[in-house]
């Protein structure tokens, strides 16, 4: 029996530049990588009795998981807004903002970016414009303290530093 659960709750459209590029990349080299599994899928195929041929079993479940990728980012990045440019006034977090924060128990400092749903990358400290604590840092300023409810309770939070990188055409994405 199936559990039924609730739509998960549709996330924000909002991209950087840099993102929307990126996306595109990845849509591009999942096109090159789809159509080498699927010349190895036939190669494959042609071995044979398809049931026990591991081969075939990985190659088509490699063709699954490449085609669901491709379909959810040719609906999604028609839909995305594009953030280009940036706030008059950079003393205020909006989309796109690097935020350092200080700990209120110990001043231990945490940076962060603020970014769209499809480019969180924890590597790089970006933080989705939907997560608590996002919600919590919009439309604050510098040395304004900010609250958040985390898993491990309530943590408190001074923003040290806002910044905004302009877009240019030699920026790492």
């Amino acid at each position: 029996m199936a559990r039924w659960r609730p739509p998960q709750e549709k996330s924000s459209a909002y991209i950087t530049a840099e993102g929307q590029i990126a996306l595109q990349q990845e849509l591009n080299e999942i096109w090159i990588r789809r159509r080498d599994v699927t010349r190895h899928l036939a190669a494959a195929a042609a071995e044979g009795d398809r049931s026990e041929n591991a081969e075939y079993i990985y190659r088509k479940k490699e063709l699954r998981e490449l085609d669901r990728r491709i379909r959810y980012l040719q609906k999604r990045i028609p839909e995305l807004k594009i953030v280009r440019d940036l706030p008059a006034n950079r003393s205020t977090v909006y989309f796109g903002a690097r935020v350092t924060l200080a700990t209120e128990a110990d001043g231990e400092q945490v940076h962060c970016r603020i970014v769209g749903y499809d480019e969180l990358n924890t590597n790089n400290q970006y933080i989705s414009i939907d997560s608590p604590l996002a919600k919590a840092l919009l439309g604050k300023s510098l040395n304004d303290w900010v609250q958040v409810s985390t898993p491990t309770g309530e943590k408190t939070y001074i923003i040290v530093e806002i910044e905004y990188r302009p877009i240019t055409e030699d920026s790492k994405i």
